[in-house]
């Protein structure tokens, strides 16, 4: 099912993504149940989570203004009179025999993520820069069918039952994989920092369903759609839409009819498989929620969480570009995480070598967190100890590699010495005296006229040689920059 680049290009990819976020409130968002993952099966439940009789929902605050930020996050416009729907279907594991969700008022309606995919086969001005949001709303989850191995019978844990949710619907604005897989990232990245959720795919406490179809680029109407389910990381979900491109087209192409139907991803194939027929329209029989009133969002209600509203990966990358002039691969970097983000940002206020702090967090202060298995909060030397390490590789007075594999080591066992001293203490200050270092130069000029005589005649590759001497003679001290500058002016 290979396809050739030309059949490929007649046709554009259109994807839709429906991402849901289990919000980590401590309780479900309409009972007082633990919100918890793990924990034995039925043991987070109550009879409220369980609908007997009688019982009635609350609803729960703080995933209300879980769900605002993140709409405030993604720039929607936040609704501030709305109400619950019951979603009516039958299944397992759900014990109401209907959702409660929201239907036709939604807490956020529109917005955007801002991305930057990688799409190689794109000019920059091309690609992608924000992927339109349709709307974001609240619901609560269903339970777990569990299948035991060489058990002919399922069963059901209800613990997830009742677990509030935001499910993030895009609009079908997205035509490259890419672009999935970037704006699931951003979307991760938003959650985390926001504090409402771990993104963790493989636990289930982020998931993602991607509407996928195909049509010539000059047809009016959209092609029918796929919806692909059951992946369980950021790159299967590039993976399973890459593979629906390419399925869907070679069918057209064969003459075939697209099945809108639901399928599932095999993450060891990289190929989807038939789960189910979708309906055309499926009769959920939407109403409102007779149990719970109508919420009303207050202005100053909505100031508050506004206020509250920490800052954006979004919001210091365009910081970390434009006052720092870090590139993009260490914007991806530093940002991944709000607290490596926050102390990055922390740091620049201590000093004006911006990228050599960025290198610093990159290189030596990640190793060490990973060894140690310790968290950036956690990193015990102070911004000032840092700074002052910085200016002393950025003036030339102590090598990088010196500082990175000498001193900083030192300060780790002896936080409370500054980096100066050390240096001073383990004798590591470069030797940056013009003259010291041409008397240096002369010597093994003269002490290897062979190798002279062949650099001259264009092997240039023998300056490395050259500079290794005057580094080993001067004991590792010699600046080489300077050295190097005057090995060359010397060999020419």
């Amino acid at each position: 099912m290979k396809l050739d680049k030309n059949t490929r290009s007649k046709y554009q990819l259109v994807i839709g993504l429906e991402v849901h976020v289990q919000l980590q409130s401590k309780s479900k968002i309409f009972a007082a149940d633990l919100n918890q993952y793990g924990g034995e099966p039925n043991t987070h439940i109550s009879p409220i989570s369980l609908a007997h009789p009688g019982t009635l929902p609350l609803l729960n605050r703080k995933v209300v203004e879980y769900a605002i930020k993140m709409g405030l996050a993604c720039h929607c416009q936040i609704t501030q009179q709305t109400y619950f729907d019951r979603k009516n279907y039958f299944y397992p594991d759900l014990p109401k025999g209907y959702q409660i969700t929201q239907d036709k008022t939604p807490i956020c309606r529109g917005g955007k993520v801002p991305i930057r995919p990688n799409q190689p086969a794109l000019q920059p001005e091309d690609r992608s820069t924000e992927v339109l949001i349709h709307h974001i709303h609240l619901e609560e989850d269903a339970g777990k069918l569990v299948h035991l191995a060489g058990e002919s019978e399922s069963q059901v844990d209800f613990n997830r039952a009742g677990t509030p949710l935001i499910e993030i619907v895009t609009e079908p604005c997205m035509h490259y994989p890419e672009e999935a897989y970037a704006v699931l990232t951003e979307i991760r990245k938003l959650i985390r920092y926001l504090d409402i959720c771990d993104g963790n795919m493989e636990e289930g406490s982020m998931r993602c369903d991607a509407n996928v179809s195909v049509k010539l680029h000059d047809a009016p109407e959209l092609g029918r759609k796929v919806e692909v389910k059951n992946m369980n990381s950021i790159r299967n979900v590039q993976r399973a839409i890459e593979h629906e491109w390419d399925r869907q087209i070679w069918l057209i192409e064969q003459g075939e009819s697209i099945v809108s139907e639901t399928r599932t991803f095999d993450a060891a194939t990289g190929t989807t498989a038939a789960m189910r027929y979708k309906e055309e329209l499926n009769d959920y029989r939407y109403f409102p929620e007779p149990d719970l009133s109508p919420m009303d969002i207050s202005d100053k209600w909505l100031e508050q969480i506004q206020a509250s509203m920490p800052s954006l990966p979004y919001e210091l990358e365009n910081k970390f570009s434009e006052q720092y002039g870090l590139p993009e691969h260490d914007l991806d970097v530093l940002t991944d995480s709000k607290e490596v983000a926050l102390f990055y940002d922390t740091f620049c206020q201590h000093t004006t070598y911006y990228k050599a702090a960025a290198n610093w967090v990159m290189g030596p202060i990640k190793s060490f967190l990973n060894d140690s298995g310790k968290s950036i909060t956690e990193f015990p030397l102070t911004y000032q100890q840092l700074s002052e390490l910085t200016e002393l590789v950025a003036s030339d007075r102590v090598s990088f590699a010196a500082a990175s594999q000498k001193i900083f080591p030192a300060l780790l066992d002896n936080p409370e010495v500054s980096p100066t001293t050390l240096a001073e203490k383990l004798n590591l200050f470069q030797e940056s005296n013009t003259d010291s270092l041409q008397t240096l130069v002369n010597e093994v000029v003269a002490d290897f006229p062979d190798k002279v005589t062949a650099y001259r005649k264009g092997k240039k590759g023998l300056l490395g040689m050259f500079m290794g001497e005057v580094m080993k003679r001067s004991q590792g001290k010699a600046n080489p920059k300077i050295a190097n500058e005057l090995l060359r002016k010397a060999l020419s």
